[in-house]
């Protein structure tokens, strides 16, 4: 699929601007590996990735059948420390949404929730701009994504770090205003609200927290004793430390911390061995040993495609319930992808060859998914037992780079202009034709000072300013800084133009009534 494509419309808002104006850890070691020459080639595969994307910590899980065939760790789990381990906790980021689809297929088949019933019956108080709309959105429309729900205010709501009890359905109270994008059903639009409300959806029907039913009905029965709902017991027991990027060099953040309102979408942890167990539930018809967490059926309708998945105009595949489905070279994928500010991971099955895989990284990824999603595509195809596609989003680590550029550029564009005018004013015949100053002058500059500043003000009245402070900290800043100087300086230099152009006029009016004098 053309991520290229997808990677530069996410740039527009803010990663345009550089192109406006323009490690690696410890030795790896591996706990179960079977003699498998595709296993190598997976982990030099994921070695040059990490090289190339500056990643400090990697743990990866294959799984083929019922069986954990390979777990390997790479780099370092936290600064100055050794690889990860199998049980080493990530945090998952969305890859999450599969869990919470999954706890919601358990109750459906439990008797205690309806697919396609109104989300008012479990959520009565539920109410969006529209009335219509609100009774209308049924359990359904929210697990495939096709409610009607924008995407950006669910990205706002991982910048809103209320952890107080009850964050969840405040939040999800406070959408009585939210006009939604699109009529319900019309069509996929991935929003983080959807699941957030799937979470309150949970707890309402189960009776338990939301917390409480993934530990008892998940984690408990496939075994996963290193997986955890909240960071605080995971960091008793080795959470992998998360790093953000500062101009694609990683930087510890041991303390950053993920809103509880938006556990259901995006804030469960795990460790590669955990999430394998997981992957063999799925791939066995809900079975990992001698636990059955859901019927084979069940399992069939999570993994399949219902809508078509499009994101900013590119084609992802299919959505199903808490999965993406695509298909290469008539090879099923059911896989999914998951971003934080500090974390990231993928998952992929591949059902007809009964195998599967998980990546979990203790970076972000420059805060753009599709980055890690490439990554985890090429292991896939690898294990899979075909090449992977040439990489498209090469490129993105220089784009971030180059982001420095800007202030360096605005520097010299004002060292420029003042050294012009100055010329101007000494020498007035050096000045240009009234139509070249407007045109080359004041006009053509204008453009790139008045796009920072625009891209400033969409982040400010958006709301999605502390979304980008959070996820991509040094694009955020450069577009305040520099946008906020552009505009400044737009109207400086305009003005200081002008004033020189005027006084050529002022002097020529003196100098032919002198001459009339005389």
């Amino acid at each position: 699929m053309n991520r290229k494509r997808l990677l530069i419309r996410s740039l527009v808002i803010c990663g345009v601007l550089a192109l406006i104006l323009g490690v690696l850890g410890g030795r790896t070691f591996a706990q179960l590996t079977v003699g498998n020459a595709s296993y190598e080639t997976i982990d030099t595969y994921v070695e040059e990735q990490m090289q190339r994307l500056n990643i400090p910590g990697v743990s990866l899980a294959i799984v083929e059948g019922d069986q954990i065939v390979h777990l390997r760790g790479f780099g370092q789990a936290r600064p100055n420390g050794g690889a990860p381990s199998p049980q080493t906790p990530f945090i998952l980021g969305s890859t999450t949404k599969s869990f919470t689809a999954l706890a919601v297929m358990q109750l459906v088949e439990a008797g205690k929730i309806e697919l396609d019933s109104p989300l008012q019956r479990y959520l009565s108080w539920f109410r969006v701009a529209d009335s219509q709309a609100s009774a209308q959105i049924t359990v359904r429309h929210l697990l495939s994504q096709i409610s009607g729900l924008p995407g950006a205010p669910g990205m706002i709501t991982l910048a809103n770090l209320d952890d107080s009890p009850g964050a969840a359905e405040r939040q999800a109270r406070a959408l009585s205003t939210l006009k939604l994008t699109r009529p319900v059903g019309a069509a996929f639009e991935y929003s983080n609200l959807n699941y957030n409300l799937l979470g309150l959806v949970v707890a309402a029907a189960s009776g338990e927290s939301y917390a409480d039913y993934i530990q008892n009905h998940i984690f408990a029965p496939l075994e996963m004793r290193h997986s955890y709902t909240a960071q605080t017991m995971a960091k008793q027991n080795g959470l992998a430390v998360g790093h953000r990027y500062w101009f694609t060099f990683p930087q510890a953040m041991p303390n950053l911390v993920f809103p509880q309102g938006s556990l259901p979408t995006g804030g469960l942890i795990s460790s590669a061995e955990d999430m394998a167990h997981y992957l063999i539930a799925h791939l066995n018809g809900g079975r990992h040993g001698e636990a059955q967490i859901l019927s084979p059926e069940g399992i069939a309708e999570l993994h399949r495609g219902r809508v078509a998945a499009v994101e900013m105009g590119v084609a992802m595949g299919q959505y199903g319930m808490g999965w993406f489905i695509t298909e290469f070279d008539q090879t099923k994928t059911v896989w999914h992808h998951g971003a934080l500010p500090d974390f990231s991971s993928y998952m992929a099955l591949l059902p007809a060859q009964q195998k599967g895989l998980v990546i979990l990284i203790n970076a972000d990824h420059y805060g753009f998914p599709p980055i890690v999603t490439e990554v985890g595509e090429g292991a896939t195809a690898l294990l899979a037992g075909r090449q992977p596609s040439p990489l498209e989003l090469g490129f993105a680590p220089w784009v971030m780079r180059a982001l420095l550029l800007i202030p360096f550029l605005q520097i010299i564009g004002v060292g420029a202009t003042l050294r012009r005018l100055h010329r101007w004013r000494q020498d007035p015949q050096l000045r240009p034709s009234k139509g070249r100053i407007w045109g080359l002058h004041i006009l053509l500059p204008l453009l790139p000072n008045l796009l920072l500043a625009t891209i400033t003000v969409l982040l400010l009245v958006s709301g999605l300013i502390r979304f980008t402070l959070l996820f991509t900290p040094d694009l955020s800043w450069v577009a305040l800084i520099c946008g906020g100087f552009a505009g400044i300086w737009t109207f400086l230099r305009t003005g200081l133009i002008l004033r020189i152009l005027r006084k050529p006029e002022a002097s020529k009016r003196a100098l032919d009534g002198s001459e009339h004098i005389h």
